[in-house]
């Protein structure tokens, strides 16, 4: 960037960005939709707050001008796919995933073109050109009720994350051919350290994520997306809870929850490796100036677009 363009990039000191983000929202008839792993008060400036489903649902349905996606850059995707007029920003351009990242789509044609004749059932979390060659896409929410809609005669493929795709195959008892991707936040967890975290609190519930390895899941009380580990301690009698996912969600949870203890699951390390380096990268001082300079904004080319609804229209469909 240079010294020019870092200067317009500036912000006044002397602004209060929790009242100028919703003046800007007003003016630009916008809606600012944020996913779970976001930062707290990022979390609290936005329109909707949910998981992969839930905000491309939001996606779909809104009659904003203009759609501000706190989140990551294949969320801001689905939300231009399904609104290929309106404006959509994404405060960090860089706010990539590491699982989509895995999924390169040249190296996915390759791998389909080794098995022909399969459904391809693609995750969310994977660029629009890999959703642009799937027959159906799938979050954390819906993967097994949308895999139990296709016939059983016909084989899958499930892309791109592994962990993911052998707890549907456990849940339907259907076979699939993986990709064998994963997401690197989801892989860091330790199972020892889990372990011990147990012996410590020995009447919390453990939730946890299907991204997990197997071997983290095997010590999970309850399995879900996002928006059901967020139920679960809700509705649960327990009073502690070990979350295994992005920390992002303990700030919901202790808005839906009061009262109850949330317990972080540790990384295999003593880095902060649980937290999505992606995620957090949008702030609020990006939000603002995002949404000041109406950049950055999310372009596809209309080929990929067009070939990507189709497969997306279908989970909408299908949920």
């Amino acid at each position: 960037m240079d010294p020019s363009e870092t200067a317009l990039r500036t912000i006044d000191p002397r602004l209060d960005l929790f009242e100028e983000i919703p003046r800007l929202k007003r003016e630009l008839h916008a809606v600012i939709l944020a996913h779970y792993y976001q930062h707290g008060e990022v979390q609290d400036l936005a329109d909707f707050v949910g998981d992969s489903l839930a905000l491309a649902q939001q996606a779909q349905k809104t009659t904003a001008d203009v759609i501000v996606f706190c989140g990551v850059h294949f969320m801001a995707e689905t939300a231009k796919i399904l609104n290929p007029e309106r404006l959509v920003l994404l405060p960090d351009l860089a706010a990539g995933c590491s699982l989509a990242d895995r999924c390169p789509p040249d190296q996915f044609r390759a791998f389909l073109d080794k098995h022909p004749g399969h459904f391809v059932v693609t995750y969310v979390n994977s660029s629009a050109a890999v959703k642009a060659m799937s027959d159906v896409i799938c979050t954390s929410s819906n993967a097994v009720q949308i895999v139990e809609r296709i016939p059983k005669d016909t084989p899958i493929v499930f892309a791109p994350d592994q962990h993911l795709g052998r707890f549907v195959m456990q849940k339907t008892g259907r076979q699939m051919v993986l990709w064998p991707g994963s997401c690197q936040v989801h892989e860091i967890f330790s199972e020892k350290k889990l372990v011990q975290l147990k012996v410590r609190y020995p009447e919390a519930e453990v939730v946890a994520h299907p991204e997990c390895e197997e071997r983290v899941l095997a010590h999970a009380d309850f399995i879900g997306s996002t928006k059901a580990m967020l139920d679960r301690v809700v509705k649960s009698a327990k009073k502690q809870f070990i979350v295994v996912t992005e920390p992002g969600i303990l700030h919901q949870m202790g808005k839906a929850a009061p009262g109850k203890e949330l317990i972080p699951a540790p990384p295999d390390s003593g880095c902060a490796c649980n937290e999505c380096p992606h995620m957090k990268l949008n702030t609020v001082e990006k939000l603002y100036l995002c949404m000041r300079d109406q950049k950055p904004a999310l372009t596809l080319p209309e080929d990929v677009r067009r070939r990507a609804l189709a497969p997306l229209t279908r989970m909408l469909e299908w949920s």
